[in-house]
């Protein structure tokens, strides 16, 4: 169990890109699994706001499918920028 935890504190120290747009998303800061098999559903990534509120209720879902590179200190990912951007508060996308 200690080498999951391991792996997880490091994908948390990754830097997500999407090579799509150029765009540096920020860092990860949570993977959501799936209950039935273990395996990474997405990323989440705290969206930046004009106030930068540690509240912020935006962020980005990064699905597995969506990550080309897992490098040793980012993740690229190629994705439609629009479809990456959700809230938290209502579980879904917004533009």
């Amino acid at each position: 169990m200690g080498d999951i935890m391991e792996r997880m504190y490091n994908i948390k120290r990754k830097e997500v890109i999407n090579i799509r747009d150029g765009a540096r998303l920020g860092f990860v800061s949570d993977v959501v699994l799936d209950e039935k098999n273990g395996q990474v559903k997405y990323f989440i990534v705290p969206a930046p706001t004009k106030l930068s509120c540690i509240f912020s209720t935006r962020e980005y879902r990064i699905s597995w499918c969506d990550v080309k590179v897992l490098g040793e200190d980012y993740l690229l990912i190629d994705a439609d920028p629009k479809m990456l951007l959700s809230d938290r508060k209502n579980n879904r996308h917004t533009d």
